[in-house]
């Protein structure tokens, strides 16, 4: 199976869940490069341009008793949303003494610099090892298709919100 294949799987297994939400821009046309092919198009939430809107949005659905997802198309785009990660996402348990928890899985790419239409230097930036430093949030890298695989099999069980980087390169 590839790496996409993996991705897509996953993906489609936490729809299985029907309090699962899927959070992002351009979902409902592209379906995430393909990745949601699997998930029923009343799970998925689209929204405008907006990185920190998007994980406020899920940040409160999350609170509310659903399961979001976050589609960051890439890394990059992260950095919009660093208010909404690192000073809520990451701290609301603490600072409500653990009257709230929320559990948020964000989704981010790094995008491709071997194939057909390079993008650019502004979006192919891996954030990984300064986001583990900044945020109390495991930071998964996918860097094979196994690793896809096992880790969309274990994130929904954990008690915390998870950051899982995907690389264009390998879809």
């Amino acid at each position: 199976m590839t790496y996409k294949d993996e991705i897509t799987m996953g993906n489609t297994q936490l729809a299985q869940d029907p309090k699962t939400r899927f959070i992002g821009y351009g979902l409902l046309k592209g379906r995430a490069m393909g990745t949601l092919s699997g998930v029923p198009e009343n799970q998925i939430v689209e929204m405008p341009v907006a990185e920190n809107l998007l994980l406020g949005v899920a940040i409160g659905m999350s609170l509310t008793g659903l399961k979001p997802v976050v589609f960051i198309e890439r890394m990059d785009f992260l950095m919009n949303c660093m208010d909404a990660l690192v000073n809520h996402l990451d701290k609301i348990k603490d600072i409500s003494q653990d009257e709230f928890n929320p559990k948020v899985i964000i989704r981010c790419i790094v995008g491709n610099t071997k194939k057909p239409l390079y993008t650019g230097a502004t979006h192919v930036q891996d954030f990984s090892e300064a986001l583990r430093k900044m945020v109390n949030i495991p930071v998964y890298q996918l860097t094979d298709p196994g690793m896809a695989k096992v880790t969309y099999s274990v994130v929904p069980e954990r008690a915390k919100s998870a950051i899982i980087v995907e690389y264009k390169d390998l879809m």
